[in-house]
């Protein structure tokens, strides 16, 4: 009887070990199963950010044709020995507007590593928007 017992008691310890594991081997499936969750919500954007994105940067890709569009009227008028020169940088500018117009209809379409390309594009963005504020200040001189 005792030996019983003894083997009884053994086995109750046993399955509460196992029971133990097992309930740790759920909570890092669970965390596993989250943290994949989050990179995937991170790499692929939702509908509503995405569209707000696009309406933002395309906003902004008209202010910049805009911009480049007064630049070539004021290069006109000016009647400087530099035309040439300008008129390349401002080309330049153009063609750079229209890559980040066809890197964003590109995006659209597979809408991957959706971080890294918002980041990406609003890096490229802010530099050419820099760059037609400064060439507008240049131009002035």
């Amino acid at each position: 009887m005792a030996g019983a017992l003894l083997t009884g008691w053994q086995t109750a310890a046993q399955k509460e070990e196992a029971a133990a594991e097992d309930v740790e081997q759920a909570k890092q499936d669970l965390q596993t199963a989250q943290t994949e969750a989050d990179t995937e919500a991170q790499l692929v954007a939702n509908t509503e950010e995405w569209q707000a994105f696009r309406n933002e940067t395309e906003a902004r890709i008209k202010v910049n044709e805009a911009r480049i569009a007064e630049l070539k009227v004021k290069m006109k008028k000016s009647g400087k020995s530099m035309d040439a020169l300008y008129a390349d940088k401002i080309n330049a500018l153009e063609q750079k507007n229209k890559d980040l117009k066809t890197r964003m209809d590109n995006y659209e379409q597979n809408k991957t590593e959706w971080q890294a390309f918002k980041r990406e594009f609003n890096r490229d963005m802010d530099e050419l928007g820099q760059a037609l504020k400064d060439f507008s200040v240049d131009n002035k001189n």
